[in-house]
């Protein structure tokens, strides 16, 4: 099989790391070949604090999608967040030398540019500068400005930050695992793409997903994405404090959480119990479900606020602004029973949990078809994307050079006019990833 027609997805997260081995299939849905996880162990909070161990753990993933897939796994799209992502509003514009020539790709690339040059924090970089709307002399919320004419291009941008440090620390260790890095992608946009379908991010929606370390956030309104967060929290955080709660050992903390967890404490009656064999020798402990709902309960209450307050820092409240078709929980923490019936009570919006079948082939499993993995299916279809344009601009090259030759060869004749296919505009991403190589290379 062709290698150039898979793309790999690798989300380094908190508590796991997934490669997923991916391609399109005749109906343009992604078929999922091989999926390979393991523990994570040097990331805490979406940044890696142990490359030693993170490469690791990259490694006994890749080669367990590897096996299954029976491909050799050679570049990979990696997600980004962590607690050190952040976002801003920012609008910026440029004036056009001739009003008399239309708008094209470049005028917008210039403007795209001038926002990179914002002045960022010490250590902080700009990772995706998202236009919202355009205006054109003063004409307000144009969506597409290209073939309009006008001297004053401006633009509202949502600008996405992050450490240049631990961007670089991620693109290090797939480098040590012997992998190329085809592109960075930010998770909450991967996760979206995911889950979300046309119809909820044109009505507006908020995209929670909740991993072990962060909780990331993405809020779509009008096909835009309008505003994104991460906030330092996850399912590792309730997994402590029950740990803390109960006096027991984190990995019977987990077990609890996923078994018996829940986030409603009225669900539970008084006389329910649960025995936890005690340590090398200790008498078993007794622990009532009533508690364990009571303690998951106050910790999950406090990620949602915090979720809830960055949505309405995005405007939810206001008219215009508010996101018809709800939250979409996703992550491996959006499992938890319960949790639904607690976000609808704390925000009083829609709920629905997101599996990240909306593009995936008919026929795949359903372990795939998981919150767990939407991520990860995420990144394997921003993988593709990232193919199909490459290809595209390939083809644009071969017909540019045909182009060329036949305007040498041919007498000049007024009727015919070869169309070279459009290229599309580089998104800042790919240029991070550049960079990221670039700077990878040069500092062995």
């Amino acid at each position: 099989m062709e290698n150039n027609k898979i793309s790999v997805g690798l989300d380094i997260g908190t508590t796991k790391i997934v490669a997923m081995i991916g391609r399109k299939n005749e109906y343009g849905k992604a078929e999922i070949l091989g999926i390979g996880k393991s523990k994570s162990l040097g990331v805490h909070r979406g940044v890696v604090n142990n490359i030693t161990q993170t490469i690791q753990s990259i490694q006994q993933a890749v080669q367990e999608a590897e096996a299954e897939a029976g491909l050799k796994i050679e570049e990979v799209t990696v997600g980004i967040a962590g607690q050190h992502i952040r976002s801003l509003q920012h609008s910026d514009y440029i004036t056009r030398a001739n009003s008399e020539v239309v708008i094209d790709d470049e005028d917008i690339d210039r403007l795209i540019n001038q926002v990179h040059k914002l002045v960022m924090l010490p250590g902080e970089e700009i990772i995706h500068v998202l236009p919202q709307e355009y205006k054109i002399d003063g004409q307000a919320e144009i969506k597409e400005p290209i073939g309009m004419y006008g001297g004053r291009l401006e633009a509202n941008f949502h600008v996405v930050v992050g450490q240049v440090s631990s961007i670089r620390n991620i693109g290090r260790c797939v480098k040590s695992s012997g992998l190329e890095l085809e592109g960075i992608t930010l998770e909450p946009l991967a996760s979206a793409n995911a889950v979300l379908s046309q119809e909820e991010k044109e009505a507006g929606v908020a995209l929670i997903d909740i991993g072990g370390g962060t909780t990331d956030l993405a809020v779509f309104k009008d096909g835009i994405i309008r505003h994104t967060a991460v906030i330092p929290f996850g399912g590792n955080v309730v997994t402590e404090d029950i740990k803390e709660g109960c006096s027991i050992i984190e990995k019977q903390a987990e077990l609890l959480k996923i078994k018996f967890g829940s986030a409603w404490p009225g669900e539970n009656k008084d006389n329910e119990i649960v025995s936890i064999p005690g340590l090398r020798g200790r008498e078993p402990k007794e622990i009532t479900l009533k508690n364990l709902s009571k303690i998951i309960h106050a910790r999950v209450v406090e990620i949602i606020e915090q979720v809830y307050v960055e949505i309405k820092n995005y405007g939810h409240e206001e008219q215009k602004k508010k996101l018809i078709a709800g939250i979409v929980l996703t992550g491996g923490g959006s499992q938890l029973k319960h949790l639904k019936q607690l976000v609808e009570y704390i925000t009083g919006m829609d709920t629905r949990i997101g599996y990240p079948n909306e593009h995936l082939a008919g026929d795949s499993d359903d372990d795939i078809a998981s919150p767990l993995f939407a991520t990860a299916v995420g990144l394997v279809m921003d993988g593709l994307k990232r193919q199909e344009r490459k290809r595209v601009e390939k083809e644009v090259e071969e017909m540019e050079h045909v182009i060329a030759d036949h305007a040498e060869d041919a007498p000049v004749q007024e009727e015919e006019v070869i169309e070279p296919p459009k290229k599309e505009r580089k998104s800042f991403l790919d240029k991070l990833t550049e960079r990221v190589k670039d700077f990878l290379d040069n500092a062995e």
